[in-house]
């Protein structure tokens, strides 16, 4: 039996990552998961997810940079704190996308170049509701 709800991939990386470094981390998530439904990335990030999303063919969500700081994450990084107030940015996009009572799957995970993490987050899907 599979939980329900929407699988939201969140994105976080450095500025030097690249398309690969993405890819990796989400076939990553999808090897330890299965399928994914959505991307998602903070708005100042958004390009090369969009680009990941466009190859995949899956779409993106947009989380504001601003909301970041307001989420709690199950793993901290101190560049991370330091650079966007959360202790993951992948995992508090990923929880943003999906909406209030989500949770996240596992902690991140990190690209094989350490320039990449992801991590998934299942939405809640309202008592009666069918996908």
């Amino acid at each position: 039996m599979t939980a329900r709800g929407l699988r939201i991939a969140g994105f976080g990386f450095r500025s030097e990552a690249t398309l690969e470094s993405l890819a990796q981390a989400l076939d990553q998530l999808i090897d330890q998961y299965g399928a994914i439904d959505k991307l998602a990335a903070a708005h100042s990030m958004l390009p090369l997810v969009e680009e990941l999303g466009r190859l995949r063919n899956i779409e993106v969500i947009t989380v504001a940079d601003a909301e970041l700081p307001t989420v709690t994450t199950l793993t901290h990084s101190a560049q991370s704190l330091q650079a966007r107030g959360t202790g993951s940015v992948s995992e508090a996009v990923a929880l943003l996308a999906a909406g209030t009572g989500a949770t996240l799957l596992g902690p991140r995970i990190i690209s094989a170049d350490r320039k990449a993490t992801a991590a998934l987050a299942l939405s809640e899907v309202p008592e009666g509701t069918t996908e």
